[in-house]
Order: structure tokens, then sequence, then C-alpha cells
């Protein structure tokens, strides 16, 4: 049997991070924990994530809050190992190109194919 993944989600909308929580737990080789905000991913990184999906725009309304560009930087400073997948409803190519020049290895749409796209990566790595 496989290694349990652990996924972070982090996301500032609370009803699609539920929603991606779980889609994700239907995977019983998956252990999904949810952020709201980057911060908290954050301080949570000892927890040893395997992926972070991590929403691009984090509008959390504390004003020193970091977007998500912000975030993975900070997230590939300190442990650079976790797979992350941007999420975002920036379409976009120059940001695309951008979050995967920081460190993202997949820049996904939040489409209504948002989570099957997720299901596509997450396979290559289960």
């Amino acid at each position: 049997m496989a290694k349990v993944k652990s996924i972070f989600v982090v996301d500032d909308n609370k009803m699609f991070a539920q929603m991606m929580k779980d889609h994700l737990n239907e995977n019983p080789q998956l252990k999904v924990n949810v952020y709201h905000t980057g911060e908290d991913c954050l301080k949570n990184l000892y927890l040893g994530p395997d992926v972070i999906i991590l929403d691009y725009n984090l509008n959390d309304e504390s004003k020193e809050a970091k977007n998500g560009l912000e975030i993975l930087a900070e997230i590939k400073k300190e442990v650079p190992s976790p797979h992350v997948i941007i999420l975002s409803s920036q379409e976009r190519y120059g940001i695309a190109l951008e979050t995967i020049s920081k460190g993202a290895e997949q820049y996904i749409i939040k489409d209504d194919k948002a989570f099957e796209n997720v299901d596509s990566y997450l396979k290559d790595l289960i």
C-alpha cells in the first residue's frame, strides 16, 4: 500500500477550500489540511506536506497578509520539497509563467474543470 500523501489546501474562499478538501478526501491515500491564509500555511510547514494547493489571490482582511506569489516564495525558501500547484481565476499567461518561474509546478485555472485538473496532476504523484 502506498504511503499517505499530505496535501495542504490554502485558499481564503472557505467554501471552495472545503469543497476541494471534501473532493480530495474521497481518495484514502490523501490526508488534507485546509488553511485560509498563507501565513497559517507557513506556520504549519513543519507537518511536511507533499503537495500544497495554493490560491494565487489570497485576499485576507489583514493588510499585512501576503498574496499567493509571496507565500510561494516563502514556502520555497523554507522547505523546497513540496510540490506546489497554484490555483487562480487569473487566465493571463504572464501570471501563470511568473508562478512557474517562482517554483510552482502547475498553474490551474479555477473553473469547472479545476478539481479534474488537480486530480490529473496528483495521480502522477500517488
